[in-house]
């Protein structure tokens, strides 16, 4: 600016407060922009990180490797703006400032001025044309305010000369600064009369898998394969979310001896095999002080509410944690699914570093059906209890009891589906040879953190089956640890390896059926990634001398 523009500042206070205003409607403008961009971006962008919606999770361990944490940084607090009443207030002006009396005249004569909330006044910043308009225009206002409540003696002519001569000079820039803000309330206008729902947002992943079993014993063709989930996530107080989720796909899984089920990936949760569209999962979380509550009306499943205990391979099912279904989650938790509810309730306060947690649910197969033997308490269900404790931030221990009935023909790990399993062998899923029995399981699951780039997690099952009709009871035994380096070679990418033994029946003999599974998931940007990965299955089906499997898989994940 010119030296006879500066010149003016010095010797009218107002004047100088108008350029150097703190900026309340500069930043107030400047945060106009920002919606305005950030409500083009809503339009546009995916929102949620995998955060497939197990909002539940209480341990540490059980975070997500994607999760964000949201930080406060000096940008966001200089938008919120206070007032001062003296210049001393500033901790960045002294006496000695060439505009220290103009200043002191601004703040203490006319109030209109304002101040970082860190006592600063930066007055040494640079300022563009537009901030100085509205900075101008603020004092203005005051002005304009301070004649109308009969202060007029406060302003003299010669000020009210100056910033009208200001406003003159300036007015091409005020009708651009106004025709900006008038475009942004239309434009905002618009989003809010055309939106969805101001309570709902749309989460979607769709998953193209290309899929084969190049072991000797193979049956197979290779496939490609796709799986689509839409979920609706509505809240009503801010704190809640109910999920209605949509989903379709074509996944059918490989054919492996005595038809097992350990060949069973996470694509291949689905409740269709031909794209037809349907509600697999409606459920509702509301939080009660610290505990939450989960009310499953359809396609509930204890990983739903209770934490697994097996960080970076556990994506809920999902395409961006482990491929198979075995190394996702310890098999205890497939243990029945359907309708009904769970709780978590958390001890001790949120600074402790042991912080113990309780987890309780009930859930039902057959709830729908008012047949003889079904209902929400006559058909099958799976009631699980779950001690949870997490030592520090490095690592979590978990014991798990899950009792449970199963109608006849029924799978022991059937996820709710009554009758077909999706993961084991079929020995350790029907025990009972048809019969109805019932089944105490009992699991123990660690996850260790010994750095934020490597995760050791592993669990343990035992099933007591008991046959209700004839002797055909059983144990059924799994096993299995897992090693996790997320972020390896590129944020947001991961390398996993777990191995184990797959569901088997104890009193069968040969050889256990042991998976070992190896897979890299690349993050090709927020929205995309691709996962390569090899599971070599020994003894599958627990079939007299069966040959090895070796599926190999290329999974491509979109989340929007």
């Amino acid at each position: 600016m010119s030296r006879i523009f500066w010149t003016n500042l010095a010797l009218f206070p107002v004047v100088l407060g108008a350029n150097v205003l703190l900026s309340a409607n500069v930043m107030a403008a400047e945060k106009l922009d920002n919606s305005e961009s950030k409500a083009s971006k809503m339009a546009s962008a995916a929102a949620i990180a995998t955060d497939q919606p197990k909002v539940n999770q209480q341990l540490i361990a059980q975070i997500k490797p994607d999760d964000n944490k949201v930080l406060e940084t000096e940008a966001d607090n200089q938008s919120s703006m206070s007032q001062v009443t003296s210049v001393s207030q500033f901790s960045d002006v002294q006496p000695t400032d060439w505009a220290f009396q103009a200043l002191q005249s601004l703040v203490e004569r006319y109030g209109c001025i304002a101040g970082y909330p860190n006592g600063t006044y930066r007055g040494n910043r640079a300022l563009t044309r537009y901030e100085f308009a509205a900075g101008l225009n603020a004092c203005l206002d005051r002005v304009n305010e301070l004649i109308a409540t009969a202060t007029a003696d406060l302003v003299t002519k010669q000020d009210l000369a100056t910033l009208q001569r200001l406003q003159e000079e300036f007015s091409a820039e005020l009708a651009t600064l106004r025709g900006r803000v008038d475009s942004l309330e239309a434009r905002t206008a618009e989003l809010e009369a055309h939106q969805f729902s101001t309570t709902t947002k749309l989460v979607g992943e769709a998953i193209f898998a290309v899929t084969d079993n190049f072991g000797s014993n193979d049956n197979n063709n290779t496939v490609f394969q796709n799986r689509v989930r839409l979920d609706l996530q509505t809240s009503f107080t801010g704190k809640d979310t109910l999920h209605t989720r949509l989903a379709t796909g074509n996944a059918i899984g490989l054919t492996l001896p005595n038809g097992t089920a350990e060949s069973t990936q996470s694509f291949n949760i689905t409740p269709s095999t031909n794209n037809s569209v349907f509600i697999d999962w409606l459920s509702y979380y509301f939080p009660i002080g610290n505990s939450q509550v989960y009310i499953a009306a359809s396609g509930g499943i204890h990983s739903d509410y209770v934490p697994t205990v097996n960080p970076y391979f556990e994506d809920f099912d999902g395409g961006n944690g482990a491929l198979s279904t075995f190394a996702s989650e310890s098999p205890i938790y497939r243990i029945g699914g359907g309708a009904g509810a769970g709780v978590n309730l958390v001890f001790g306060s949120a600074n402790s570093t042991f912080k113990p947690s309780v987890t309780l649910g009930y859930l039902a197969s057959q709830a729908n059906s008012p047949a003889v033997n079904a209902g929400l308490f006559e058909g099958n269900y799976a009631a699980l209890a779950q001690l949870n404790l997490n030592v520090g931030d490095r690592l979590t221990l978990a014991a798990t009891y899950v009792h449970g009935y199963h109608g006849a023909n029924s799978a022991l790990f059937d996820f709710g589906s009554y009758s077909t399993p999706v993961v084991g062998t079929s020995q350790a899923n029907f025990v009972g040879g048809g019969n109805p029995y019932e089944s105490n399981s009992y699991g123990f699951e660690a996850a260790f953190k010994p750095s934020d780039k490597l995760s050791i997690s592993g669990f343990v099952l035992y099933s007591d089956i008991t046959d209700l009709v004839a002797n055909n009871n059983g144990e059924v035994w799994s096993y299995g640890v897992g090693v996790a380096l997320p972020d390896l070679g590129k944020k947001g990418n991961l390398l996993g390896i777990f191995a184990g033994a797959q569901p088997y029946l104890g009193s069968v003999g040969g050889d256990r059926p042991y998976h070992i599974e190896g897979f890299y998931k690349y993050r090709v940007t927020d929205n995309i990634s691709i996962t390569p990965g090899v599971i070599w299955l020994t003894n599958p089906g627990q079939a007299v001398n069966s040959d090895n499997a070796v599926i190999g898989t290329l999974r491509t994940t979109f989340t929007f």
